[in-house]
């Protein structure tokens, strides 16, 4: 399909630059493919599920995995900063650089705010559009602990282009079910949520299972395609253990239905399911590309924010519920004021019958 298929005009003024206060007040906007778009609030989750659900959560933990420093080359200094966006090994990370025209292979790296010993890396290898690769002399655990002491929250480039990083971030900008180190962008569908919320959801006899799948930087790279054939799409890796799928399993026999929360925790759940076409445990990368014509396995509901024109991630939604549909929908948004992105609102979107999507 055409990129320019999934374009569409968005006001500068419903990006989100801060999310909603509470983190549950947002708004919702509800999308079943044939019926009214209902505007709802984020604690009608409690009347639009329903008992025998599951809801499955993605724990993965945003690291503040924007570095500054300095390049060091013999006698010279320069001014450089990173953001890391996927882990290779325990001691190593693929970074975007800025300015990447001063660096070269086998230069070495002080990166830190000034206040501790620098974390020390080099420059192991350096790719297109600005991406290195960086060896840092810590690994592991110990390398975590540095660069949550050194880093800055890597927020999204279109709330950072109009405002610094905020104390308040370091909050806002983490589900508060993180538990797993390792994403640079934060799956944002699960900010709505806080404790109180889940408790209740649980109560009302939904399930709530947690899977991993870390968020790279590469989900807001542009589209560089004009074919979604043409499209190279970044990995991720994620983790779905045995015991959550066996849980999952037994709702679905049940009759539940499996709400994902987040377009990270659907691509996990559908990489999972497409080599057999039901669920099983996975453990790896994933570049699941879902467009337009992708048969759903697993999930029945999808609860996600706005995304952007032309985006891998509103070719997603548009084939869960038809592009015809999303473009409604997000007229809808934009006509009556919702806000977009990372910390705006979100909806609740029901998946259309599967003949009227597949190509």
């Amino acid at each position: 399909m055409r990129v320019s298929e999934f374009d569409f005009h968005l006001p500068e003024k419903l990006i989100a630059l801060h999310p909603a206060e509470p983190r549950d007040s947002a708004r919702l906007l509800v999308v079943r493919p044939g019926r009214p778009f209902e505007d709802r609030h984020i604690p009608d989750l409690l009347s639009l599920l329903k008992p025998g659900d599951v809801l499955v959560v993605n724990d993965t933990r945003v690291l503040p995995a924007e570095l500054k420093g300095t390049r060091i080359r013999g006698e010279n200094r320069s001014t450089v900063s990173f953001n890391l966006h996927k882990r290779v090994d325990l001691n190593t990370w693929r970074a975007f650089a800025r300015p990447a025209k001063r660096l070269h292979v086998l230069d070495e790296l002080e990166l830190g705010n000034g206040d501790a010993e620098p974390l020390r890396a080099r420059v192991a290898g350096k790719g297109e559009t600005g991406e290195v690769t960086l060896e840092f002399e810590l690994g592991g655990a110990q390398l975590d602990e540095a660069i949550k002491s050194h880093g800055a929250m890597p927020l999204p480039p279109y709330i950072g282009a109009k405002r610094g990083v905020e104390e308040r971030d370091k909050v806002d900008y983490q589900t508060v079910y993180a538990a797993e180190d390792g994403a640079v962008a934060a799956p944002t569908a699960g900010l709505h949520f806080t404790e109180r919320l889940l408790q209740q959801i649980s109560d009302m006899g939904v399930a709530i299972e947690r899977v991993t799948l870390h968020v790279g930087a590469g989900t807001f790279l542009p589209m560089k395609a004009e074919d979604t054939e043409d499209h190279v799409m970044h990995s991720e890796w994620g983790e779905i253990d045995q015991a959550t799928v066996e849980r999952i399993k037994a709702r679905q026999a049940a009759g539940g239905r499996v709400v994902a929360v987040g377009t990270t925790s659907m691509r996990l759940l559908e990489t999972a399911s497409r080599a057999t076409g039901e669920l099983r445990p996975f453990i790896g990368d994933t570049d699941i590309f879902i467009t337009p014509g992708f048969r759903f396995r697993t999930v029945d509901l999808l609860m996600t924010n706005f995304h952007l024109p032309k985006s891998t991630l509103f070719m997603l939604v548009s084939a869960f519920c038809g592009l015809d549909v999303m473009k409604r929908a997000y007229a809808h948004a934009i006509e009556t004021g919702y806000r977009f992105y990372s910390y705006g609102d979100s909806s609740l979107l029901y998946r259309v019958a599967q003949d009227e999507t597949d190509g």
